[in-house]
């Protein structure tokens, strides 16, 4: 068994007690827990349309003329050479394997004018997270982290969870204390025999044995106190207690379960990461968890793109507009914002490899649920998908938005760790057209 991992001073805590499972658990929820309890809406002001937030994280760059914003009548070398089918949505069309998705287009929103300057994977990714551009000086908490610090715990889950695994540095908690960066599942809930890492007693460890533990570890804890004073204690108590909490309680840990899904169910959202990630996320989110991050394959498709497409592209189809009615049926999307986002676009005209480079001067995303219009197709890219031509969307209005959907105010100034008041997000406005 290994020790509790703690961090800076109270490091040496760790020759007290031997936890099992929770050594492990350290490593993914280190300070995680240090988190306020959930809070309303202030009196008088209009409560969040959106309890919940899934972001669907397409990392490499999912080209919009393959996806979203498909191009029949440009020159083939603009166009590529897939073709496109009619959406629910007058007039809008979408690659032809979205079919799946364009039959359920009348409860989603595209936006096919996202746009921002950066062309590197690091730095796009920066972008879609937090809503700013990158800086040397600071790493911005990401919008997950931020609804962790802003929403807190719910139901004794984490408030943000990443499935399977955070993206990057760039989906984590930034300048704000790691107690906000996101509890990762470990493994790919799509992958056979798939556990939850850490939420299960190890062998031998009864529940009367780990309560008598948690005795032991408290005294230590009021022991240290007496002689430390610092925030990375506070943080590490109220970790503790967290962790203990989600170990202990039977309804945290089956939130987690996706075996108990219908067998039909999990088949009907595809039986493959995109599928059993997505079914996931609607799991976490009905359970309590404020915020969901979800990746599925790579999409840097430089080479080959359309046989690359044809490979992942159905297996989002499917899953997405499964979550999408698997919501819808059981009341949740009016309460769940969902976000299908990728770093950049890419290039307007094949190269000679067959495939795109990267583009982020116009790009497409979708959302759905809390908040967000039905059946809309927002803002519009030039005919060869160079530029937006119409209602150009910056990162910081994406970012607006989705705050404004959870209820949020995203010019609240949040603190630095040397209290320098940060906005959550500076410039840029909530797209009011968006909204329902």
């Amino acid at each position: 068994m290994r020790s509790l991992r703690c961090p800076g001073p109270v490091s040496n805590r760790r020759s007290f007690l031997q936890v099992g499972a929770l050594g492990t658990l350290g490593l993914t929820l280190d300070q995680f827990f240090r988190l306020r309890s959930a809070k309303g809406a202030e009196p008088g002001k209009k409560g969040p349309r959106a309890e919940s937030c899934i972001h669907i994280f397409l990392p490499g760059g999912m080209a919009q003329q393959e996806s979203f914003d498909p191009k029949p009548f440009s020159p083939v070398e603009y166009r590529g050479d897939m073709g496109s089918i009619p959406t629910k949505i007058e007039g809008v069309h979408f690659n032809e394997c979205l079919k799946n998705t364009a039959a359920i287009a009348d409860k989603i929103a595209v936006v096919r004018s996202m746009t921002h300057g950066e062309a590197a994977h690091e730095r796009g990714t920066h972008n879609m997270f937090t809503g700013y551009r990158p800086s040397p000086a600071i790493v911005f908490p990401s919008m997950g982290s931020v609804v962790s610090h802003e929403l807190g715990v719910r139901n004794n889950l984490p408030p943000y969870v990443a499935v399977p695994s955070m993206v990057a540095n760039f989906a984590g908690s930034g300048y704000l204390s790691s107690a906000y960066a996101p509890f990762a599942l470990g493994a790919d809930p799509a992958s056979g025999g798939f556990k939850v890492q850490d939420l299960t007693l190890p062998g031998g460890v009864t529940s009367e044995r780990f309560t008598t533990r948690k005795t032991m570890l408290d005294a230590v804890n009021e022991h240290f106190q007496s002689k430390e004073k610092s925030d990375n204690l506070d943080a590490m108590d109220t970790f503790y207690q967290r962790a203990y909490g989600l170990i202990s309680s039977e309804k945290a840990r089956a939130a987690f379960d996706i075996d108990a899904e219908p067998a039909k169910l999990r088949d009907e959202y595809g039986r493959n990461p995109a599928g059993q990630r997505f079914l996931m996320a609607r799991r976490l989110v009905e359970s309590g968890v404020r915020f969901v991050s979800v990746h599925y394959a790579g999409w840097d498709f430089h080479g080959q793109i359309t046989q690359s497409t044809r490979q992942h592209l159905p297996g989002f189809d499917q899953a997405f507009a499964r979550l999408v009615t698997d919501l819808d049926s059981r009341g949740l999307l009016d309460t769940t914002l969902i976000i299908v986002s990728s770093e950049f676009g890419r290039t307007p005209k094949i190269n000679p490899s067959a495939g795109r480079d990267h583009w982020p001067k116009v790009f497409s995303v979708a959302l759905a649920g809390g908040g967000i219009k039905k059946g809309l197709a927002y803002g519009k890219s030039d005919a060869t998908s160079s530029e937006p031509d119409e209602d150009a969307m910056t990162v910081e209005d994406l970012a607006h938005t989705v705050y404004d959907c959870l209820g949020i105010d995203a010019e609240k100034k949040l603190m630095s760790p040397g209290d320098r008041p940060i906005d959550i997000v500076r410039d840029g406005k909530t797209r009011k057209e968006l909204l329902a």
